[in-house]
C-alpha cells in the first residue's frame, strides 16, 4: 500500500514537471527592453535629401526650395508661401512628416512586435482611404476642396515601406486636385526612397 502511494505521488510529480515545464517553454522568457527593436536614427540632412519643392509652390517662387527640418524621432520637413510674397495664389504650403518605427512589447508571452509590424499597424488604422492605382507603396489618401469654384485643395497621402511611414500635408490655391494629389504622391515617394 505504501509503495502503490509512493509510485502514485512520483508519477504525479513527474506529470507536473513535464507539464510546467511545457508550459514555462510555450511561455517562453519575459521580454525585456533589449529584446525590442529601437526606430532607426534618421539622417540629420533628411529634408535636403528629398530636394527642391519648388514645383508644389507658386510659379514666382525664384530658384530652389528646400524644405526646413524639425523634430527628432519623426521628422517634419516644411515650406510654403503666402498671398503677402505671391499675389497670384492664396497660400501653398506643403508638410511631410517622416516616421520611423521601434518594435512594441506585445505582451507576456509574446515575442514583441517588430519595427515593420508597428509601421504596417499604424498604416492600418489611419482613417485615409486606400489607393492601389500602380502605387510602389502602400498608400492611403485623402483630398477635399474648398473655394466657389474648388480652386483650393487640401491633400493628405499616407505612405508605408517597411518600418517608415510618412504623411504628406499639401495645400495650394488655385489648384487642380488631381494635380495636387499627384504632386503629393510623387513627394510621399521621394520621401520614401531618402528614408531607406
Amino acid at each position: 500500500m505504501a509503495s502503490r502511494l509512493v509510485r502514485g505521488t512520483a508519477i504525479g510529480c513527474g506529470v507536473a514537471a513535464l507539464v510546467g515545464g511545457g508550459v514555462g517553454f510555450a511561455v517562453g522568457e519575459p521580454v525585456t527592453q533589449a529584446d525590442i527593436a529601437p526606430p532607426r536614427t534618421p539622417a540629420k540632412d533628411l529634408c535636403a535629401k528629398i530636394g527642391d519643392v519648388s514645383s508644389l509652390l507658386p510659379k514666382a517662387s525664384s530658384g530652389p526650395v528646400t524644405m526646413i527640418q524639425g523634430g527628432t524621432s519623426a521628422i517634419t520637413c516644411q515650406a510654403g508661401s503666402s498671398r503677402a510674397k505671391v499675389r497670384a495664389y492664396t497660400s501653398a504650403s506643403v508638410r511631410v512628416t517622416i516616421t520611423a518605427y521601434g518594435g512594441q512589447d506585445a505582451g507576456a508571452g509574446n515575442q514583441p512586435f517588430t519595427p515593420d509590424q508597428v509601421a504596417k499597424r499604424t498604416f492600418t488604422r489611419s482613417p485615409l482611404k486606400s489607393y492601389d492605382k500602380d502605387r510602389p507603396y502602400p498608400t492611403k489618401v485623402a483630398r477635399a476642396e474648398s473655394g466657389l469654384a474648388g480652386e483650393s485643395w487640401n491633400v493628405h497621402v499616407l505612405v508605408q515601406h517597411a518600418d517608415i511611414v510618412v504623411l504628406v500635408e499639401y495645400t495650394a490655391n488655385p489648384i487642380d486636385g488631381d494635380s495636387a494629389q499627384l504632386a503629393a504622391l510623387a513627394l510621399a515617394d521621394r520621401a520614401i526612397w531618402e528614408s531607406k
